[in-house]
């Protein structure tokens, strides 16, 4: 059997690699150096890798790596991008692994980059033995901005599979369902004029006074409305987020762009909220002469409910831990939706997700490592 990096090495790697993805161009990076590097280390381990560009989305693609024949199977999955970053507010390099006590630190340690390792680490040693179903590790583009690369998955591409696990950090307890989010922009275009007399302009930010009220006031009809105890947050939240308009005292401000998040409940659409949204602001405007429109940053997440509890109750078995719910979101409603079985647990905590001086706690490693050899052996050896 080829010998791979050892584990502490690919993570040093796979930090030293930029792959930001954002919604703002200047910020952008490919994530094809850290899909090569993958690629280097599995398929001398006897992976068929595939790297599917996306459309549309130049410099981006996923890695599919294949094992063994048949349908069926798991899939280890992850993406391969980070956020970007506030460079200045680290107090280590983060784009070089820094071990400190008991934590390793760097963009992506845990988030999300360190999960290839130990998924690497713990299937070397099974290399040897033959697959009785496939195993597939999946590296996505762009989970962190639009999410493309999840949506151009298709079933086919990982055999099939019945089994899916993310390894989004969860402290390794088993996530079965999580919120769905929707990033919405708002642009009110008035006109502008001197400020002495508000008749010479139409102020688009005396109207986002009624938006903003009306915004608040549909909040808190959602907290009303829905309930989820499963999750610690347990109603839809409406998240103000940016405000941008004007760009004098002096002068009536005729633009304002408004940016904000709804992160729904399981059971609930992202489409129907974003048109009851839209009932909701227009009728508030129309007598104002403004030209108003609203519209998704990029395409909504929907919620995340686990299709079924084998695999959530085999994952509660290794860990201990009882299945739980989370408010962040993942790319497991696109797996669920390719018929798999899917569970969200990774090592590391989202507390130290998407912050400077992100670590991975060690205390997580060997105990990642040991999940990932038990499921490919249950799933894909016996």
């Amino acid at each position: 059997m080829p010998n791979t990096p050892r584990l502490k090495e690919m993570v040093t790697d796979l930090i030293a690699t930029p792959s930001v993805s954002s919604t703002l161009p200047q910020y952008d990076l490919s994530n094809l150096e850290v899909v090569h590097k993958l690629t280097n280390w599995l398929e001398p381990l006897g992976f068929d890798i595939v790297i599917s560009p996306i459309s549309g989305r130049p410099g981006k693609a996923n890695l599919i790596a294949n094992h063994g024949r048949g349908e069926g199977g798991l899939v280890l999955a992850g993406h391969t991008d980070t956020v970007p970053l506030d460079e200045h507010l680290w107090q280590t390099d983060p784009f070089k692994l820094t071990e400190q006590g008991d934590r390793w630190y760097g963009l992506g340690t845990c988030d999300m980059k360190s999960f290839f390792a130990l998924v690497i680490e713990a299937l070397a040693p099974l290399m040897g033995r033959p697959f009785k179903q496939p195993l597939t590790i999946l590296g996505t583009a762009d989970e962190e901005s639009s999410m493309s690369g999840a949506r151009a998955l298709t079933a086919a591409q990982m055999n099939h599979a019945r089994f899916a696990v993310i390894g989004e950090p969860t402290s390794l307890a088993p996530v079965t369902q999580h919120k769905g989010i929707m990033m919405l922009s708002l642009k009110i275009k008035g006109s502008s004029g001197h400020s002495s007399n508000p008749d010479l302009g139409n102020s688009a930010l005396d109207a986002t006074a009624r938006v903003l009220d009306e915004l608040c006031a549909f909040r808190e009809e959602l907290r009303k409305k829905y309930r989820n105890k499963a999750f610690e947050v347990d109603y839809p939240t409406l998240n103000l987020g940016c405000i941008h308009g004007g760009d004098n005292p002096n002068r009536i401000c005729d633009h304002v762009d408004l940016a904000f998040d709804v992160r729904v409940l399981p059971g609930m659409d992202n489409l129907q909220i974003k048109e009851e949204i839209d009932a909701r602001l227009s009728p508030k405007l129309a007598d104002l002469g403004l030209t108003v429109n609203l519209e998704l940053l990029h395409p909504s997440t929907p919620p995340f409910l686990s299709s079924g509890d084998e695999l959530a109750t085999e994952l509660g078995k290794l860990t201990g831990a009882n299945p739980c719910s989370v408010a962040f979101a993942t790319e497991a409603p696109y797996l669920t939706d390719l018929g798999m079985q899917t569970v969200v647990l990774g090592p590391g905590s989202i507390d130290q997700a998407h912050q400077p001086n992100e670590f991975i706690d060690l205390q997580q490693i060997d105990p990642t490592i040991a999940i990932i050899r038990a499921l490919i052996e249950k799933y894909c050896l016996s």
